[in-house]
């Protein structure tokens, strides 16, 4: 399973940050376009899981994808912001409400599972079936409608596999970390230092997923996190002085 993401890498001329994220693992890649080959490039031989949002971009991937439902939940409510008197939206947002709400409480309780999701597939069809027959007199809904159609393969992949989230927040939160220091050198550094603070990023949150002291395994001369942690793990066994 792999998380993805962009964003402007803010340096001087143009580029952008791609970040790879896993539930263990973040890395940091400065790319100067934002075009789609590049991370079809990345990822070519991946035949995992890919979690992202909606960039189109990630559709030219071959391999399993699952959308962002908390990026789409976020469109629903903004979509209903604005037409705060559609009815068949407000109609619309409430079924994939009653949809969603139990697969979440599922994951809350039994953890990303397959053996406990898959009984959720069943009302994903119904759901489908559903778009089919009603909530579409309004353009508003026949919009989320369409959006619903064309990501279908996409949106409840998680149902169907062991350890998938149904969202992206683990590369949100990488985007994060690298957002914060481009407030500070925006404009104010260039694309081999870019390069150069990246590789030490990824380590410094691998490290933090993997409960490691970045400073300590940088200090150890060590060139492998896992390595590393697994012999600070060693050596804290009963014995091991």
């Amino acid at each position: 399973m792999l998380h993805v993401d962009e964003t402007s890498a803010g340096v001087m001329g143009e580029g952008y940050v791609w970040v790879l994220a896993s539930l263990e693992e973040v890395a940091y890649f400065y790319t100067p376009t934002r075009a789609g080959d590049t991370i079809e490039a990345m990822l070519k031989d991946f035949s995992g899981v890919l979690v992202s949002d909606f960039y189109a971009a990630y559709d030219a991937i071959e391999c399993s994808q699952q959308k962002c439902l908390i990026h789409f939940i976020r469109d629903l409510n903004e979509e209903l912001l604005k037409h705060p008197y559609d009815d068949e939206l407000k109609q619309l947002v409430a079924a994939f409400t009653v949809l969603v709400k139990p697969m979440v409480e599922t994951v809350e309780r039994r953890g990303l599972k397959k053996r406990f999701l898959g009984k959720h597939r069943i009302f994903v069809d119904r759901f489908y079936k559903r778009l089919s027959s009603g909530f579409g007199a309004t353009e508003a809904a026949r919009k989320i409608i369409g959006r619903l159609q064309k990501n279908r393969n996409t949106m409840f992949t998680f149902l169907d596999f062991d350890d998938v989230p149904w969202n992206n927040n683990n590369a949100e939160h990488a985007i994060k970390a690298f957002a914060s220091l481009r407030r500070v050198i925006e404009g104010k550094t260039t694309e081999k230092s870019l390069r150069d603070f990246l590789v030490l990023l990824s380590l410094c949150e691998t490290c933090k997923y993997k409960n490691v002291d970045f400073l300590d395994f940088l200090r150890s001369g060590s060139i492998d996190i896992d390595d590393f942690a697994k012999s600070r793990w060693e050596r804290r066994l009963p014995g091991s002085h």
